[in-house]
């Protein structure tokens, strides 16, 4: 599965996990509408992907998932908003949304998200984007809510 694998991670890293950082850092209009517009276009396909799939490479939970589940477990809490990466909520994808939520239930992970510390981390020591150093109490996100992805094979 390695081939398939490492094929799935670049272009999650480049424009998922990475983009993320490229758009909200972005120094000009053009290097953020770059960034923004990968990002989206791939997380239109990775979508997709998951229509038809349970998880990134087949039927088992791999690399490629824990590689994605670190942005997306993220995305709408401070993606989204601090970084601008506005287009779409991860909760408006309805098979990314479930997807996040069943890895986080995986026995174990819960335990390792803190959402506190890490919307703390991104909106206080990012000055350079958010000069107040304010932290936002919301969004209010429920991972548990069931992710009926069973059916899948």
């Amino acid at each position: 599965m390695r081939a398939e694998i490492d094929a799935i991670n670049e272009p999650v890293y480049n424009n998922v996990n990475n983009g993320v950082y490229r758009a909200g850092f972005a120094k000009t209009q053009q290097a953020y509408d770059a960034a923004y517009d990968h990002l989206f276009r791939t997380m239109d396909e990775l979508e997709d992907r998951l229509t038809k799939q349970r998880y990134l490479v087949g039927d088992q939970i791999t690399e490629a998932d824990w590689r994605l589940f670190t942005t997306l477990v993220r995305f709408d809490a401070v993606y989204y908003g601090h970084f601008k990466t506005n287009k779409k909520r991860l909760m408006d994808y309805p098979n990314l949304w479930a997807y996040t939520r069943e890895l986080y239930q995986v026995p174990g992970v819960a335990d390792t998200v803190n959402m506190d510390h890490i919307k703390y981390h991104y909106f206080a020591s990012h000055r350079s984007i958010n000069p107040t150093g304010i932290v936002p109490k919301g969004p209010e996100i429920d991972f548990m809510l069931p992710h009926e992805r069973e059916g899948f094979s």
